[in-house]
């Protein structure tokens, strides 16, 4: 399968913040994501950040800037992302101690995951579960 080698993710969750600097804020003290990377304009906006969670990482950028990908995204809705964590409920305790919008407290589900849903600053829907697809490669 294509993009497999190296130990790097082959798919990139990339999200446009109106105010990317308050989204990396609260991506990495309520979410626990690690900043790899943030490259700002002369005006001090983020044109690009990498943030890594396990052995994923989103992409996160500042919208209205201009450029092919913020036209496309123009007229987008929120983004929904899934990721997986150990310690659903350690992490939702975290989460709720920024301050951060619950929209599912942890939950078992059927399928056997216990997760929980949240929404950041922007109206992007997170959910954290340990639920984690096996990909035949």
């Amino acid at each position: 399968m294509a993009g497999m080698s190296g130990g790097r993710p082959s798919i990139y969750p990339t999200l446009l913040y109106a105010d990317a600097k308050a989204a990396i804020r609260q991506l990495t003290e309520a979410f626990g994501f690690t900043e790899l990377s943030v490259y700002e304009g002369e005006d001090g906006s983020v044109l690009h950040a990498e943030l890594a969670q396990g052995n994923g990482a989103v992409m996160v950028g500042t919208k209205g800037r201009g450029g092919q990908f913020d036209a496309a995204m123009k007229d987008a809705g929120t983004t929904g992302v899934y990721v997986v964590v150990d310690d659903v409920d350690g992490h939702h305790r975290r989460a709720v101690d920024h301050g951060v919008e619950v929209l599912m407290p942890p939950t078992d589900q059927d399928y056997g995951s216990r997760d929980y849903m949240a929404r950041d600053l922007e109206g992007n829907v997170w959910s954290f579960g340990t639920y984690a697809p096996e990909i035949a490669g």
